[in-house]
């Protein structure tokens, strides 16, 4: 009789009792994994329900850019298209990043092992009974990953165009010493924006998508130099994609929260000029 179980227990693997023989604290990496990613998520939804307190001129918050719902005053640099939108106006925009995000091939590894230990880390075996990749419903939909790439890459120039933007005079209520709000101005907020493009254009950059983009498909390399040259200095950002996933995650965070502290009057931003 023909067995179904594609899992550790089919015919072919190795007869161990044990769940595994490691001797190492395997478990450490997927539990840190577990409780960052829950964290960013309980933080994460709970901003982007709030539905307020994402702008203190000259700065928006990435969840809530670009903000093209019914937004406040100066937050709108193009436009408010869906004001007749009745929730917050992050849910209009962060399916883009969270899509490009979830499907993400570092992310999938991540998040499979620390949430559905499938399998938790290399060399233990995993407790689900069968296995069947993402051939079905609904994990065959990470296949659209390569399409939420080209949706991060508009979302990291809009980003861009903040961050210049955060660069604008600030109103004097945001400022700290005289108030003085003529010529250009960059605070530690204006920092951090650059901190946070950096890394958001360094992860999508680094994207697996991104280098079959520019070198797959390809029979010649030295027929097409230019895409061959790309290719390579994509390939060496992808050497450290899980890397830039982390900090990405981590700066947009911290933007965010320092925009959420600002506008909510708890602190002033710190002005360098």
């Amino acid at each position: 009789m023909a067995t179904t179980d594609h899992g550790v227990t089919s015919a072919g693997r190795a007869r161990i009792d044990a769940r595994t023989l490691r001797q190492d604290r395997w478990w450490l990496s997927p539990l840190a994994t577990f409780v960052v990613f829950a964290g960013f998520v309980v933080f994460a939804t709970i901003r982007a329900f709030m539905g307020r307190d994402y702008y203190a001129s000259p700065y928006l918050s990435p969840f809530y850019s670009p903000c093209l719902g019914d937004c406040v005053e100066g937050a709108s640099d193009f436009g408010q298209p869906f004001a007749w939108w009745p929730l917050s106006a992050a849910l209009i925009i962060l399916v883009f990043p969270l899509g490009f995000r979830m499907t993400c091939y570092y992310y999938r590894k991540a998040y499979y092992r620390a949430f559905w230990l499938s399998p938790p880390a290399c060399g233990v075996a995993e407790p689900h009974g069968s296995y069947s990749g993402e051939t079905r419903f609904p994990l065959i939909l990470q296949n659209v990953h390569r399409w939420f790439w080209y949706a991060a890459v508009l979302v990291g120039l809009v980003l861009t165009f903040d961050t210049v933007l955060a660069f604008r005079p600030m109103p004097a209520e945001y400022a700290v010493g005289d108030g003085e709000t003529s010529g250009v101005h960059m605070g530690l907020g204006t920092l951090l924006m650059i901190i946070n493009v950096v890394f958001i254009w360094l992860y999508t950059l680094s994207c697996h998508s991104c280098r079959h983009i520019v070198g797959g498909r390809l029979r010649h390399f030295s027929k097409h130099p230019v895409r061959y040259k790309l290719w390579t200095w994509v390939s060496r950002l992808n050497e450290s994609h899980g890397t830039w996933a982390w900090y990405s995650l981590f700066s947009v965070a911290i933007v965010d929260f320092y925009i959420y502290l600002l506008a909510t009057g708890v602190i002033q931003d710190v002005r360098f000029f």
